[in-house]
């Protein structure tokens, strides 16, 4: 089984010709909506277990690379009253290359007769709409699949194994079957791709840095898995 690693929201960055539409927006692009702190991080942490990695440079709030073509919040606040047009643009330049990448990847690895396990990198906020997130990793699957299921319960046990006092949800804080990139990838791989979405929490992370103790946990913990 091949490895293929890889971060949405690996950085807040907005490209020079749309910095007019994020003028008063600096505060919003250095919180959990510009980016996943700390996952970039754990991404690198991870990389040597990795056959092959990917990351997306471009802040979420352009275009967000971990949602369907059709999502709503596809676009945000920022760019959702762009023209078609300049949605195009975007999409071309911003969104299909990395995802057009990954998929290629994954498909030629499939088309070689080998599995694929796509290991998905994110951190989530601690707090949301005044509601405290209770767990500190979530491991996000397809209930339905169950090589997912199973790859995330022994995932889990691995984790517990390096450290006994983390909690540990599946499909928290978001379900693993809801719109995301694994969700369109399952339904272009239907055979031999098992993709798993990894959420830490993160109260773990310091100035886009994660502690060490649990990026060492989750590269055991994926190694002994793998």
């Amino acid at each position: 089984m091949k490895l293929v690693l890889t971060c949405e929201h690996a950085f807040n960055t907005i490209p020079q010709e749309y910095h007019n539409l994020f003028t008063n927006a600096r505060e919003t692009l250095e919180s959990h909506r510009g980016y996943d702190p700390g996952a970039l991080d754990l991404f690198n942490e991870l990389k040597d277990l990795a056959d092959f990695s990917f990351y997306h440079e471009t802040a979420r709030l352009l275009v967000e690379v971990n949602r369907s073509k059709r999502h709503s919040n596809l676009f945000s606040e920022f760019t959702k009253n762009l023209s078609g047009k300049q949605k195009n643009e975007i999409l071309t330049q911003y969104y299909f290359p990395y995802r057009d990448s990954v998929e290629k990847q994954i498909s030629s690895i499939i088309e070689k007769g080998e599995k694929v396990l796509h290991f998905s990198v994110h951190t989530f906020t601690p707090k949301l709409n005044e509601e405290i997130r209770n767990t500190d990793i979530g491991l996000l699957y397809d209930p339905t699949r169950s090589e997912e299921k199973e790859f995330s319960k022994k995932l889990k046990h691995n984790l517990k194994n390096q450290n006994p006092e983390l909690k540990i949800r599946f499909n928290y804080p978001y379900l693993g079957k809801a719109d995301g990139f694994t969700t369109y990838l399952r339904k272009k791989f239907p055979e031999n791709y098992l993709g798993i979405e990894l959420e830490v929490n993160q109260k773990f992370g310091s100035k886009n840095q994660m502690e060490y103790r649990i990026k060492n946990a989750v590269f055991l913990a994926l190694k002994e898995v793998c």
